[in-house]
């Protein structure tokens, strides 16, 4: 009987310490950098630290406002995902992202940046709607 409760704290425990990323809980979540309560479901980052921290951000210049702070720079981050503007409370990893920059679109904290799960849906959106393709990289030296 006590291996099975020795064996029972240990699976609790390791789930405990689970790095996973979690949905965005729209009007509880707030932005870890600037404290906004996130409310569209088109905006919102997530960042999961190697130990299972998660920091939830409403737009994706506070993301990498936190990711080039001090307190940021010491984390060791799992998960870098950002919601994808198609399809609402998805979260996309941004290496496989396309990212547009466009007047058009208004975002919580002003960057004016969202994402999309496939270029070709960004090129349609884009043709409609103006703006710069932005690649990841080149998306986080315009916010250092």
């Amino acid at each position: 009987m006590n291996r099975y409760l020795i064996a029972l704290f240990s699976l609790l425990v390791l789930s405990a310490c689970s790095s996973d990323p979690r949905p965005i809980v729209l009007g509880q979540d707030a932005c870890h950098h600037c404290k906004m309560t996130l409310m569209d479901p088109k905006f919102g980052a997530e960042l999961v630290t190697e130990k299972g921290k998660i920091f939830i951000f409403d737009d994706v210049n506070c993301m990498l406002g936190y990711m080039e702070s001090e307190e940021g720079k010491l984390q060791v981050f799992k998960h870098v995902l950002v919601m994808d503007y198609l399809n609402p409370g998805v979260l996309l990893d941004v290496n496989f992202a396309f990212f547009l920059k466009s007047d058009q679109i208004q975002t919580p904290m002003a960057s004016n940046i969202v994402a999309f799960p496939d270029y070709n849906l960004l090129k349609d959106y884009k043709v409609k709607n103006g703006g710069v393709y932005l690649a990841w990289g080149e998306l986080t030296t315009q916010f250092k």
